[in-house]
């Protein structure tokens, strides 16, 4: 059993990269592009009646779809409600009919627009607890065939990291997520894939992770002694030409509601 994640955490820390994420969120970017791609592939009609976004953040997401798909109504949910600045900066460029912002832990949301089309989300689902009661949570809302599209990281994303300070989240296998959205949807597409970002120096790399709000699992704060422990470790053990490296672990699935 692992322990419940401090949301409260995540959202502060989230909250403080707001303005740094989209430069620095180079790996969760490109998966928003290929989720968008995907979707599209799914659904060559490109046109969506409602549309419910799960963790919609600084609005990659929301730029890659709407520049590729025609959307009527567009929910957004995220756990930081300053969020929607970035994402009214994205309709700006991308306007839709009808545009709503759900603020709050997508867990606790009581009152989600119903009879969806699609249900996206981009680098979230390993924030939740409980993964389970979100796949049954979405069906509900879905209609009959109707899409949800998402992508996550599996169990080897930062993986330098929870070696060096054995702490990281609870990932899941492809295969587990399969099996626990199984239950509720049909799979039409699931894949993963295995990226190394490269940084001249350790110190780079924990500048890179600071920026992306994704550091959101402790509140201890870093001694000097630690510091230097981890820099040191990071270094002897992920080494690379280039400096130390940083593995990413992306995985993406497209499914259909049941019709029964």
């Amino acid at each position: 059993m692992h322990p419940l994640i401090d949301k409260q955490l995540v959202r502060e820390r989230f909250c403080r990269t707001l303005r740094s994420y989209g430069s620095q969120a180079v790996v969760q970017k490109a998966m928003a592009a290929e989720l968008s791609e995907i979707i599209c592939r799914e659904e060559p009609g490109r046109s969506f009646e409602r549309v419910l976004e799960v963790g919609s953040g600084s609005g990659s997401l929301m730029a890659e779809l709407l520049s590729r798909c025609f959307v009527k109504s567009y929910y957004a949910n995220d756990l930081v409600e300053e969020s929607l600045f970035a994402l009214q900066g994205v309709l700006d460029r991308h306007p839709v009919e009808e545009f709503h912002f759900l603020a709050g832990d997508i867990e606790c949301q009581e009152l989600l627009p119903s009879a969806l089309d699609l249900v996206v989300s981009n680098a979230t689902l390993q924030w939740l607890d409980d993964l389970d009661g979100f796949f049954k949570k979405i069906s509900d809302h879905l209609k009959p065939g109707g899409m949800l599209a998402f992508s996550t990281f599996g169990t080897s994303n930062m993986r330098e990291i929870s070696t060096i300070e054995g702490v990281g989240l609870s990932y899941h296998t492809l295969g587990e997520l399969e099996l626990l959205a199984g239950r509720y949807f049909e799979l039409t597409v699931s894949r993963e894939e295995t990226l190394r970002m490269e940084f001249p120096s350790p110190e780079a790399m924990l500048h890179h992770i600071r920026s992306t709000g994704v550091n959101g699992l402790l509140r201890r704060s870093w001694t000097k002694s630690r510091y230097l422990h981890f820099i040191k470790e990071y270094r002897r053990l992920f080494s690379s030409d280039n400096g130390v490296y940083l593995t990413y672990h992306p995985l993406y699935c497209c499914m259909k509601k049941r019709s029964s």
